[in-house]
C-alpha cells in the first residue's frame, strides 16, 4: 500500500513562486509514475505534471509548462512540484499521486493512478 502527504500550499500573490512536496511511503518501484494533479471548484481534476519516481523524463499539461518543474528524490522517497510565475488561475487543491504503472500512454489522466494523498490548497491572489 502505497501512502502520500501533500504540504507546501498557501497563499501567494499573482508572480509568486510555490513548491508543493509529498513523501511517498510503501512499496514502490523505481519506474511508478508519480503526477501532482489540481482540482479548482466547480472544475474536473486535471493532470499537471508526472514523472517516473526514479527520475527520467517529465511531462506537463500546456496550462503549466514553462512555469512548473516536477522533481524527486528517490532515496528519500519525495516528490516536489515547483510553480513559479503562479497565477490566479492556478488556484486549486492539489493532489499527489502514485501510479502501480510506469510513466506511459495517457500519463495526467486520472484514472491510470491508484494512490492519492490527501491534497494542499494553493490560492493565487491578483
Amino acid at each position: 500500500q502505497v501512502h502520500l502527504v501533500e504540504s507546501g500550499g498557501g497563499s501567494v500573490q499573482a508572480g509568486g513562486s510555490l513548491r508543493l512536496s509529498c513523501v511517498v511511503s510503501g512499496y514502490t518501484y523505481s519506474s511508478n509514475c508519480m503526477a501532482w494533479f489540481r482540482q479548482a471548484p466547480g472544475k474536473e481534476r486535471e493532470g499537471v505534471a508526472a514523472m517516473p519516481i526514479g527520475g527520467g523524463g517529465t511531462y506537463y499539461s500546456d496550462s503549466v509548462k514553462g512555469r512548473f518543474t516536477i522533481s524527486q528524490d528517490f532515496a528519500k522517497k519525495m516528490v516536489y512540484l515547483h510553480m513559479n510565475n503562479l497565477t490566479p488561475e492556478d488556484t486549486a487543491m492539489y493532489y499527489c499521486a502514485a501510479s502501480e504503472q510506469s510513466c506511459w500512454g495517457d500519463i495526467l489522466g486520472q484514472y491510470r493512478y491508484n494512490y492519492w494523498g490527501q491534497g494542499t490548497q494553493v490560492a493565487v491572489s491578483s
